[in-house]
Formats: C-alpha cells, structure tokens, sequence
C-alpha cells in the first residue's frame, strides 16, 4: 500500500473445491483470449501454485490455483449485482496481481486496464461465482463485470461499481472507494447533491468517468450536467478528496 492506497488486485471466486488449475488456466489461454502462459513453476507439495501469465506485453502472477492452497480471500465492502446474502465465507480465491518488476508502476494506467482485462477474459473459468476487485473491496457478479469492463476497454464509460465504489457518509453525503488507484484522489459528494439516492449514483458514475479521463484535481472546476445544471468541483484541504458540490 503506498500512499494509503491498496495495491492494484483482482480475485476471482469460487465454491470450496472449484478452483480451476493450471491445466485449466492454460485450456482457457489456447481459445482465443489475449493473454498467455509466460512461466510455469514445478513447485510440488504444499503451499500456492501460481502462474506468471502474459498480456498486453505485461506479466501478471496468478496465485492460489488448485493444487495447492487458495489465495486469501479479498474483503468485501460491496455488492454489484450478487445477492445480498452471499456466502463468502464458503468461497475460495485464486488472486491475480501484477508482476514483481511492475511493482512501482502497478497505478500506471496501461497496468490497470491490462489488469481489469485479464480478470475480465479469466471469468470464462468454469465455476467462477464473482470477481473482487480489490482496492474498492467491491464484488462483482461474472458476466457484469466481463461486459462492464469490456465496454469501457471499447471506449465506454468507467466501470463505476466494478472499479470503484460508493458508500453513504455518515452527514449523508456519498463517497467512492477505489477511484484513488487510478487518479490518487476520490470522489466526495455533498449532501446537497444526494437528495434522491438513484440520481445521485447516476451523477456519480459521471462524475467518476470525468475524473478517469481528465485526472485529479488540482483547482475548482465547473461541469455541465445533462440538465442543464452545474456541478463544483474542488480538491479537499488534504488532497485526498474530490468535493462535488451543486453549481
């Protein structure tokens, strides 16, 4: 964690005795995905069993593949589309992480998205139950996070509540958890702006995709709304806060 900010991660989940294998890894890696085996260790016995696999000319370790022991399991702040009485307790995690030399630029945009991908394409495992992604402790249902991610790779919108999450301050206020791993900031609405909870996560997954392609923010900026409004944006006192305010 550097800068209170978690290292860049993303688990996929599995029932007790579904974790795939490298076997598995490697089928899935030979049907069209983008991505490939680049180092295979022959460890033997107890402990992890974990590949280094290759995308986008980048290396990532997938760790806790069966066989050995599972990774340990990613907490979770979030729901996006599972149910809320999900067991996660009863999973089991395979963790997917980028490699040692891309330690220091795990934040680096090209890291991120490379990242997001490959735990996009590994959804098509067997078994997979959901998909954590860890710096906004956010569980994802499968196929939303392979079709939300994959959008926004397209060109889309930022995967608000895959990548990011939003989370009811106590004055009543709204606030992301996890938009800091890929701007150092996140996003902090007012109160006066959360008034009707549905609209005020829509304006957040705008404001969110503002600042994902704009950056952090230095000084106050003004933001048109589709209804004609306004939106205020200002650094906090710390810096570690985006504050939207009404116009």
């Amino acid at each position: 964690m550097a800068d209170g900010v978690p290292a860049p991660a993303a688990s996929l989940l599995f029932a007790a005795g579904e974790r795939p294998d490298t076997a598995g890894v490697a089928a899935l890696s030979r049907v069209g995905s983008a991505f490939s085996i680049s180092h295979e260790p022959s460890g033997q016995g107890e402990g992890p069993r974990w590949l280094e696999l290759l995308a986008n000319g980048l290396t990532f370790d997938l760790v806790g593949l069966a066989g050995g022991d599972p990774a340990p399991l990613p907490a979770s702040g979030h729901l996006a589309g599972l149910p809320a009485g999900l067991d996660g307790a009863g999973l089991r995690a395979i963790t997917l992480r980028p490699g040692h030399h891309l330690a220091a630029g795990g934040r680096m945009p090209p890291v991120l998205k490379a990242l997001a991908s490959l735990a996009a394409q590994l959804t098509a495992l067997p078994g997979v139950q959901a998909v954590a992604w860890h710096p906004a402790r956010c569980w994802s249902q499968p196929e939303r996070f392979r079709e939300t991610v994959n959008a926004w790779l397209a060109g889309g919108v930022f995967p608000a509540f895959c990548l990011a999450a939003l989370a009811t301050a106590p004055d009543g206020g709204m606030h992301s958890e996890g938009m800091a791993q890929f701007i150092g900031q996140e996003l902090r609405m007012e109160p006066e702006l959360v008034g009707d909870r549905a609209e005020a996560a829509k304006l957040a997954v705008r404001l969110l995709h503002w600042l994902y392609e704009h950056g952090p923010i230095e000084v106050a900026e003004r933001i048109p709304t589709p209804n004609g409004d306004s939106v205020r944006l200002e650094p906090s006192a710390n810096r570690r806060f985006v504050r939207a305010w009404r116009g």
